[in-house]
């Protein structure tokens, strides 16, 4: 698991022991190591990381899901339940700059792993925990993953089809952003400890995280607004933001103002649309948006869904073909960009 390094990298002197497992907490150590870190996994004797099991698909034996969050790693296996091994691991957090864990509260204090203990013992080190509900509150000892966040946060409630049951998005969004948060704070935490030499207690959550992705829907909620729903992907606040179906396949069009309004109704040749007083403004366009999406549904119907896209791009509209994943793979400007 092991990647090159250069001097250029903003973390290269930086040390992670990565005691994480599952999705969240190697994302975290993983960007970290992106950023230059040298990263130590930690495994466990015989099992490894509960990653290394999800599949198929396996490539060579590995699991793929596993090495989408492991790159740029170096890997050793302790057996914490022993002298030596809980003895080699603290030469690693002497040395270390950063520990990385998403373990259990109560086998954390059983190893003295719990981060008063090892704050303790390593004042410079950056602790950074990750867990279902964070270090602190009645549900701190319950366990979670990416879809028990993605439910009590309210994230499914309004994810899915109008009028269907709620729905997980179908990727790890909780562990994924509860990694980016949590390199973000380790990164800012070490900027501290060059200062002062003394470490962080970093918390994160994945219902935190969850919670942060429904700002503005709670927000929209607390302000007086309907509690949401299902929706099937149109926006809670603008008029035109979801997909269509075309004479081929569905795009996405997302439209963000007012000029932009005009100048889609002027493509798709809607124009007593655009010049109706009564969609001047989005608030107008939002509630009468069932005989809007209607009307632009003819429309778009009519024509293959490349054609939509040129014209609507060169009008500086915001569109896309919704895309599968083996287009998104071979995406010219995935590519371009070294995604």
């Amino acid at each position: 698991m092991s990647g090159a390094r250069d001097g250029g990298d903003p973390l290269a002197e930086v040390v992670v022991v990565d005691m994480s497992t599952s999705y969240a907490g190697p994302t975290a150590a993983m960007y970290l190591a992106d950023l230059g870190a040298r990263v130590i996994k930690v495994e466990r004797p015989g099992h490894g990381d509960d990653a290394r099991s999800w599949g198929p698909p396996f490539v060579d034996g590995g699991s793929a899901w596993f090495a989408s969050a492991n790159r740029n790693k170096d890997s050793i296996v302790l057996d914490l339940r022993t002298e030596p091994g809980r003895t080699e691991l603290d030469g690693l957090l002497e040395g270390a700059d950063v520990l990385v864990e998403n373990l259990n509260p109560t086998k954390l204090a059983g190893l003295g792993l719990d981060p008063e203990t090892v704050r303790r013992r390593f004042p410079k080190l950056v602790y950074c925990a990750l867990s279902g509900f964070g270090l602190t509150g009645p549900d701190a000892g319950l366990a979670g993953y990416d879809l028990i966040a993605q439910a009590r946060s309210g994230l499914m409630s309004v994810t899915g089809a109008a009028g269907g049951p709620p729905q997980r998005v179908s990727t790890a969004l909780s562990d994924v952003v509860a990694g980016m948060c949590a390199a973000l704070a380790v990164s800012a935490a070490l900027v501290r400890q060059r200062t002062t030499g003394q470490g962080e207690l970093v918390d994160v959550s994945l219902l935190d995280v969850d919670l942060a992705l429904m700002a503005p829907r709670l927000a929209a909620y607390l302000a007086g607004g309907p509690e949401p729903a299902p929706s099937g992907g149109t926006d809670s606040v603008l008029a035109t933001y979801q997909t269509f179906p075309t004479a081929d396949r569905d795009i996405a069009v997302a439209i963000g103002n007012d000029a932009m309004w005009r100048r889609f109704c002027s493509v798709v040749e809607l124009d007593a649309l655009a010049d109706d007083p009564g969609l001047a403004t989005n608030a107008d366009r939002q509630a009468r948006r069932p005989e809007l999406v209607a009307a632009i549904s003819v429309r778009l119907a009519r024509r293959p869904a490349v054609e939509w896209t040129d014209a609507l791009q060169a009008a500086a509209i915001p569109c896309s073909l919704v895309q599968s994943l083996s287009e998104v793979v071979e995406d010219p400007q995935v590519r371009a960009r070294g995604a």
